[in-house]
C-alpha cells in the first residue's frame, strides 16, 4: 500500500498540479470568449428554463427529461466535496481558497455547458435503445481518436469506485454515526440496499429518485447553512473581504493563521476543489445530459450553466463562509474537512448544527453514489457492452459495502488521494474533445441563439 500511494503521489501531483488546473480553467476562459460569456448572456434564460420546465416533457428524442438529467447530473456533483472539500481547501490554503473556488466556477460554468452541449450533439442509442453519450463519444464521432475514447472511459470506469462510490458511502457512514450515533456496518447494510433497488432500474430509476431527492437535499443544506451564516450576518462582508484579499496577499497576517498558508495554496486548493466539487472540465455530467428529451443540444446545455452555478457559487459558498465566518477556521486549527464544518455548525446552532450537517452530509454522498454509478456504467458499457451491466451493478454494490465499513484515518486518506488522482486522469483527454470541438460548439450556439430569436425555439 506504501509503494502504491507514492506512486499515486507522483502521479497525483501531475493530474492536480499547476499545469493540469491551467489547462481546466484555461479551457473554460477560452470557451467563454469564444462563446460569447454564456454565463452572463444566459443567467436569467437558465433559471427560466430549469424552473419553468419542472415536471414538464419536451419534444424530440431522449430518455429522461432535462431536469431529470439535471437532478442526476447535480446529485453526482453535490457530494461530500461541497462540505468536507470545501473545508479541506479552505483549512489547507486559507480564507482565499474559496475566492479561486468562485473563479473556477465562474469559468466552469461555461465548460460544463459546452460538455452537455456535445455530450446530446454526439450521442447514440446502444442495443437496449437508451441514448448513451459523453466524452467517449465525442472523441470517436468528432475527432477520430477512438484510442483517447477508450482511456477516457477506462479512467470513468474505475474512476466512479473511488470518488464516486467508496469514498461517498464512507462519508455516509462516518456522518450518520457522529451525527446519530449509527454504527458504520448498520449504515452500510441499509446503503447497500437502497443504493440496489435503485441502480437495478437503471437511468430512469435513478433519475425518478433524485429528482426528488436532489432539491430536497439542496433546500435542507441552504437553509441550514443560511441559518449559520444569517446568525453572523454582521460578519459575512468580513469573511467575503478576507476570501477576496487573501486569494492575493499573504493570508498569514490573519491573526491566529495557520503555518502553510499562502497564496500559492490558496490558489491551487481552491482551483482544485473547485473543479473537484462542480466537476467541469472532469467529463463525468455530459454522460447523463446525453439521455435528456430536448429539441437542442445548447437548451440541455444551458442545465449544465445553472448546475455549476448551484454546486459552487451557492452549496460551497455557504460551507465556505460559514468555516470562516464563525470563526472555526483560525479558532480551531487542529480541524479539517467536514469536522471543521460540522464544528462551525454546531458553534451556532449547537446540536440541531450536527444533526443537520450530518443528515446533510449523508444526504450529498449518497446521492452522489446514485449518479456516478451511472457514470462509471456507461464508461463500462462503452468498452465492454451491455453485457457487463450486471457484473458492473454487483460491484458496485459491494464496493459500498467495503467503502461504508472502512472506518475514517488512514484507510479514508487513501481512498480520497486514490479518488483524486483517477478522477483527475478523466480530465486530460475530456480537455482534448472540448478543445478539438470547440468551433463546432460556437456554430451550435450560433443556430441556437438564431432558431430562439426567430421564435423557431422559446
Amino acid at each position: 500500500m506504501e509503494g502504491l500511494m507514492a506512486i499515486n503521489g507522483v502521479v497525483n501531483g501531475i493530474v492536480w498540479g499547476p499545469p493540469m488546473l491551467a489547462l481546466l480553467v484555461g479551457t473554460g476562459i477560452y470557451l467563454t470568449i469564444i462563446l460569447g460569456f454564456p454565463q452572463v448572456r444566459y443567467f436569467v434564460y437558465m433559471f427560466k428554463e430549469v424552473l419553468g420546465k419542472i415536471g414538464q416533457k419536451q419534444g424530440d428524442e431522449g430518455t429522461i427529461t432535462p431536469f431529470a438529467a439535471l437532478s442526476v447530473a447535480l446529485a453526482s456533483t453535490v457530494g461530500s466535496g461541497n462540505i468536507a472539500g470545501v473545508a479541506t481547501a479552505i483549512h489547507l490554503g486559507g480564507p482565499g481558497a474559496l475566492f479561486w473556488m468562485w473563479i473556477t466556477a465562474i469559468f466552469g460554468m461555461t465548460t460544463k455547458m459546452t460538455e452537455a452541449a456535445l455530450a446530446v450533439r454526439y450521442r447514440e442509442k446502444d442495443e437496449g435503445g437508451n441514448w448513451r453519450g459523453g466524452t467517449m463519444h465525442v472523441l470517436e464521432k468528432a475527432t477520430g481518436q477512438k484510442w483517447l475514447a477508450w482511456l477516457f472511459a477506462f479512467f470513468t470506469t474505475f474512476a466512479a469506485f473511488g470518488i464516486g462510490n467508496a469514498t461517498q458511502a464512507n462519508s455516509t457512514a462516518q456522518a450518520l454515526e457522529l451525527g446519530f450515533g449509527v454504527p458504520c456496518w448498520i449504515s452500510g447494510i441499509v446503503i447497500v440496499v437502497l443504493v440496489a433497488l435503485v441502480i437495478v432500474g437503471g437511468v430512469k430509476r435513478i433519475s425518478d429518485v433524485t429528482t426528488y431527492l436532489v432539491p430536497f437535499m439542496a433546500i435542507f443544506y441552504i437553509v441550514g447553512g443560511g441559518a449559520v451564516i444569517l446568525l453572523h450576518a454582521s460578519l459575512i462582508p468580513d469573511a467575503i473581504g478576507q476570501a477576496v484579499c487573501y486569494a492575493f496577499n499573504d493570508p498569514m497576517a490573519i491573526p491566529g493563521a495557520i503555518a502553510g498558508w499562502s497564496v500559492k495554496q490558496a490558489l491551487t486548493k481552491g482551483v482544485a476543489r473547485g473543479v473537484f466539487s462542480n466537476e467541469a472540465g472532469l467529463g463525468s455530467a455530459p454522460m447523463v445530459h446525453a439521455t435528456a428529451i430536448t429539441d437542442h443540444p445548447v437548451r440541455q446545455g444551458t442545465y449544465g450553466l445553472f448546475e455549476v452555478f448551484v454546486d459552487t457559487i451557492v452549496v460551497c459558498s455557504i460551507t465556505g463562509i460559514s468555516v470562516i465566518a464563525t470563526g472555526t477556521l483560525t479558532g480551531r486549527p487542529d480541524l479539517t474537512g467536514a469536522q471543521l464544518t460540522l464544528t462551525a455548525f454546531q458553534s451556532v446552532l449547537g446540536t440541531p448544527g450536527v444533526w443537520i450537517l450530518s443528515l446533510g452530509l449523508a444526504m450529498f454522498a449518497f446521492s452522489t453514489i446514485l449518479g456516478w454509478y451511472w457514470y462509471g456504467e456507461t464508461g463500462a458499457v462503452y468498452i465492454f457492452g451491455l453485457k457487463i451491466t450486471p457484473i458492473y451493478k454487483f460491484l458496485w454494490i459491494a464496493i459500498c459495502l467495503v467503502g461504508a465499513i472502512g472506518g475514517g484515518g488512514q484507510f479514508l486518506t487513501n481512498l480520497w488521494d486514490l479518488s483524486d488522482t483517477m478522477n483527475g486522469l478523466m480530465a486530460a483527454p475530456n480537455l482534448v474533445a472540448l478543445l478539438w470541438v470547440s468551433n463546432e460548439m460556437r456554430k451550435m450556439v450560433k443556430d441556437f441563439d438564431a432558431k430562439r430569436k426567430s421564435g423557431e425555439l422559446k
